[in-house]
């Protein structure tokens, strides 16, 4: 039986099959390459703004927590699901203290993270950024790195599900006109020394990788206990 017929179809068939490939990887490379938000570059010499946060509670409560935070992060989306909802009900309600969430998107390794930033920070712009923070939370493995390369589609549906007019909130986004504050907010972190996320802010102290709710309360209560060890003031709205 002759077997130079096969080979002479297995030459022609491999070559084939590699083109084919490189014709693909190029489409899902053009695909990922369109869905990408386009970059704002600032001028050297443009001066970012003020940092604020996000507040939630009484600007004037005497215990402020702050969470430097990734949305693509899976122990940020951990805190905020299983340890934040302590925090707000029996301290931020209660009004022993209040809770500040500043972004810091770390884009080198979660490439979807930084819509999920201007996102927030749109909702932000209509009242809801707790509202969609949380939903955003909720929903990351749906618009995460691993999940799609187009993060935009599912955002816009959770911003439609808390209510946003969505008119304003794909202005928003597309302008990318909020990204100078989410920097600053990031900027704000480095000068603090936070290297990861999620990392808290209490008192005078740094605590990478959140704390258990428990922890939190005591140092809360420790705190206002000893008005002299108070947190150094947020930076102002």
């Amino acid at each position: 039986m002759a077997t130079v017929t096969p080979k002479k179809k297995s030459g022609l068939f491999l070559p084939a099959v590699v083109a084919i490939l490189a014709i693909g990887t190029g489409v899902i490379y053009w695909q990922v390459q369109a869905n990408k938000p386009k970059p704002i570059t600032l001028a050297a010499s443009t001066p970012l703004p003020k940092a604020e946060g996000y507040l939630r509670g009484n600007p004037d409560a005497p215990v402020t927590i702050i969470e430097f935070a990734d949305f693509e992060c899976p122990g940020c989306a951990n805190f905020a699901t299983v340890q934040e909802p302590d925090v707000r009900t029996r301290l931020v309600d209660a009004g022993l203290a209040n809770f500040r969430f500043y972004d810091f998107p770390l884009t080198q390794i979660h490439a979807n993270t930084l819509s999920a930033h201007l996102a927030a920070s749109c909702a932000n712009e209509q009242g809801k950024f707790w509202e969609l923070h949380d939903a955003i939370f909720a929903a990351q493995n749906e618009w995460n790195t691993q999940a799609t390369s187009n993060p935009r589609k599912v955002l816009d549906r959770l911003a439609g599900e808390v209510g946003l007019d969505m008119a304003r909130f794909g202005a928003c986004f597309d302008s990318q006109r909020t990204l100078p504050q989410i920097q600053a907010n990031a900027a704000e972190g480095t000068q603090r020394g936070v290297s990861s996320t999620p990392t808290l802010l209490i008192g005078n102290r740094l605590y990478p990788g959140g704390l258990p709710y428990d922890d939190i309360k005591k140092l809360v209560d420790s705190l206002r206990a000893a008005p002299a060890a108070a947190p150094a003031p947020a930076p102002a709205p």
